[in-house]
């Protein structure tokens, strides 16, 4: 078939052998913006054996670091993820290996290596910078929140243009080394996006002191606890039923969090037309009826945007404070992790509550009453370690998070549990020793301590600490 260039040339194309479309079009403009290679996840055993022939001509033959190959059992970990670059033609000419450091469950603590380019391919196309962004945007979307590599020094100065952070000296087969770490932000940017602008916006209240930043707030002269939460509107308006039963639960949390046993709800719903009204109220309903807690009145509107908040009514004459913790104190975290992620909200929202019976969700939300630690939270959208800021801070500690310590459901990454909302999961402070929450179906562990100082650090197998948030978390300052 005769074909007619974009620029009015005519060529007659070879029939034996396949024909690329932009040249058959003459669509020179794009072919010259054509990427010089491309990074994907290495495909099969041609791809991974292409990158071992290039580590091993390297850091065998080029560099002499090992002797025969560099193979090691990180090699055949299932888990470990192989990124290769290809050439237009398909030639793999770069890659680069992530994977977990430690056998068993992955802690969210990975390292980088095995970083090598062709010698035909390096130079101005910078491929070795475009593996390592490459594996860094591969770590955080495998919920890795410790990303290291070990990288020959005189490569230090790539990985700190790059953004990495120096850590130390090291040695490795003889050759000076540094140890470099990727930093992830993903709980300090969770805690900044929900948290952080709450102390600047309520300077000009005055929560009741002993419960500054508390989940609830001791109404005065009476024995009540009165707590309120918002939905957020896109969830009330693409999930009525769950946003519904949403509302009960973390109105409820709030109450167990404080020691108080729930009264009864109040209501306020917003909705474009009373179909989806009554799907919202039908999520409440259902939540109310399983928490076994009346609804006693409310507001409802129709024709406007969709919005749902719930104000609940507790009862108790010794309210547990979210700022009782002190330096030394044992942090435990009491979790439900039966259930799985919410459809449609993978990552974000663990349903521990909806298929548990009435009467282990009232042993669960009882247990800060039966125990009666010194502080308590129950985890928001700020996540487990964001809320451990937010008791620290009302504290006026600094918190440390045992990762390996957490009890985490085998279906989540630790940086997705880390960061989610978790459905029932309770923070507390106390002595040493003290007895953990009596919390039926929940399973509770210690899992860190209060420290002098501020913010939260992650400590992880090998004793290191990262810093999860750096300072404080609300601005709303201590209890």
């Amino acid at each position: 078939m005769t074909a007619v260039y974009l620029d009015g040339s005519v060529v007659v194309p070879a029939v034996d052998s396949p024909q690329d479309i932009l040249a058959l079009l003459g669509d020179r403009s794009t072919l010259a913006r054509r990427p010089a290679f491309r990074i994907e996840e290495a495909d099969g055993t041609a791809d991974v054996a292409a990158y071992r022939e290039l580590r091993r001509a390297a850091f065998v033959q080029e560099q002499g670091l090992f002797v025969r190959h560099d193979l090691d059992d990180r090699d055949t970990d299932p888990r470990t993820v192989v990124l290769v670059t290809k050439d237009p033609e398909g030639t793999v000419v770069g890659g680069v290996r992530l994977c977990p450091v430690d056998d068993g469950s992955d802690l969210g603590w990975w390292q980088g290596g095995r970083l090598v380019v062709a010698p035909r391919a390096r130079g101005p196309h910078g491929i070795g910078a475009a593996l390592v962004r490459a594996a860094c945007a591969r770590a955080e979307a495998e919920g890795v929140l410790r990303f290291d590599a070990t990288v020959q020094a005189r490569n230090e100065v790539l990985f700190r243009r790059l953004g990495w952070q120096r850590v130390r000296d090291t040695t490795v087969a003889g050759v000076p080394h540094v140890l470099m770490r990727w930093p992830i932000g993903r709980i300090a940017a969770l805690a900044a996006a929900t948290k952080s602008p709450l102390g600047p916006l309520l300077t000009a209240l005055a929560p009741p002191p002993g419960f500054v930043g508390d989940d609830g707030a001791p109404v005065p002269g009476t024995d009540v606890i009165a707590a309120c939460d918002a939905i957020v509107p896109s969830m009330v308006e693409r999930d009525p039923e769950w946003a519904g039963w949403c509302a009960v639960l973390v109105n409820v949390n709030d109450l167990a969090a404080m020691g108080a046993a729930p009264l009864g709800l109040l209501d306020a719903v917003g909705a474009r037309d009373a179909a989806h009204a009554a799907r919202i109220l039908a999520g409440l309903a259902r939540a109310a009826q399983a928490y076994d807690i009346p609804v006693l009145g409310g507001h409802t509107q129709l024709g406007v945007p969709a919005a749902l908040s719930v104000t609940a009514l507790g009862r108790t004459g010794r309210p547990v404070p979210g700022g009782g913790g002190r330096p030394g104190h044992a942090v435990r975290l009491t979790t439900d992790l039966g259930g799985r992620w919410r459809p449609g909200y993978r990552g974000r929202q663990w349903d521990s509550a909806s298929h548990r019976r009435s009467d282990e969700l009232r042993t669960m939300t009882g247990a800060v009453a039966a125990a009666r630690p010194a502080a308590a939270k129950d985890v928001s959208m700020a996540g487990i370690a964001g809320t451990l800021g937010m008791l620290a801070e009302a504290s006026g500690c600094r918190a440390v998070l045992d990762v390996a310590a957490v009890p985490r459901p085998g279906g989540a990454t630790v940086g997705d549990w880390f960061t989610c909302f978790p459905g029932f999961a309770m923070l507390t402070a106390d002595e040493p020793g003290a007895p953990p929450l009596p919390a039926g179906p929940a399973t509770g562990a210690v899992c860190g301590e209060l420290t002098e100082g501020e913010g939260v650090g992650l400590r992880w197998p090998d004793g290191e600490i990262t810093e999860a948030v750096m300072s404080t978390v609300t601005g709303m300052g201590t209890a």
